[in-house]
């Protein structure tokens, strides 16, 4: 009797670790960046069946008091995907994310340990209890919040229509009779399609460095392009003064907890409105971006 009880404790909790495992991996890899991206029913379909198996760590809201306990809270930030976070020269993390990690610290009153990971592996380390919460441009959507919770928006994430100081457009409907420069098959691209045919002159690139450099070169007045190929382009041409115009779809990003984690997520989110409101969250904006926080996160 005891070895069957012990047979059946072994393989239930085998089975709450398989269906944690893939459930993340399938979840992970199905959903790039800060996009949320479409919905993928099948993978929709596995994580609500799975996620009643799941027992995840901290789970009781216990988080924020251990991070206290210990002096140090785990940040996963990225180190490949700049300007949210990258390696620099001298073989130190730097980025937007980065810096959103180092406020968190100081919000929270303790020390700050930097977690590299890659995209697929941010909800993974985080279940696993390699981090405290995830700050790695991890946007949102319905597949991620069956397994983990998001903080308010804390990161600009955006396609938009970009050009110099001369060129006033606000909207799409705007762009009438202008010529504009997208990456071919893009989401810029399948957004300026939908505008009534011979109203915009589109030149398709065939890559976002394509794209900018036609900018540059005065091959056309404006792009659609997101923010992050835009930072750059910002960067590397201050002379062109290149400006955002209007924002065509927006997908901010979230900081990212353990399910169920309340208490710890109501510090979080308070101290990303206290960066908001003392500017502080724009500033960064403004160093890694080039440009200000969108009117719909600055407040």
């Amino acid at each position: 009797m005891v070895w069957d009880l012990l047979k059946a404790l072994f393989y239930t909790k085998l089975r709450r670790v398989l269906a944690l495992f893939f459930t993340s991996l399938l979840i992970t890899i199905s959903i790039a960046s800060c996009s949320a991206g479409e919905d993928t029913a099948s993978v929709r379909s596995l994580a609500t069946i799975e996620a009643e198996e799941i027992v995840l760590p901290h789970a009781d809201g216990s988080t924020l008091s251990r991070i206290m306990e210990r002096g140090t809270v785990r940040v996963a930030v990225p180190d490949d995907f700049p300007p949210f976070g990258a390696v620099n020269a001298t073989m130190q993390l730097q980025g937007y994310d980065i810096d959103v990690a180092n406020e968190m610290a100081k919000g929270l009153g303790v020390e700050l340990q930097l977690v590299p990971v890659v995209g697929n592996y941010r909800i993974p380390f985080l279940q696993t209890d390699r981090a405290d919460m995830v700050i790695s441009s991890l946007g949102k959507n319905a597949d991620r919040e069956v397994i983990i919770d998001f903080s308010e928006p804390y990161a600009p994430f955006f396609s938009g229509v970009y050009g110099g100081p001369d060129i006033q457009v606000s909207s799409l409907e705007e762009l009438n009779g202008q010529t504009i420069g997208v990456s071919q098959g893009s989401l810029e691209d399948l957004e300026i399609s939908k505008l009534p045919a011979g109203t915009v002159e589109v030149k398709r690139f065939a890559s976002n460095s394509l794209t900018a450099s036609a900018l540059v070169s005065g091959q056309v007045e404006l792009i659609a392009t997101g923010n992050v190929v835009a930072a750059k382009l910002i960067r590397d041409n201050p002379d062109q003064q290149i400006e955002s115009k209007f924002i065509m779809k927006d997908s901010p990003c979230y900081v990212g907890v353990r399910k169920g984690d309340t208490e710890f997520l109501t510090e979080i989110n308070t101290i990303i409105a206290d960066l908001k409101q003392s500017g502080r969250l724009n500033e960064i904006s403004v160093q890694w971006f080039g440009e200000p926080l969108p009117t719909s996160l600055a407040s």
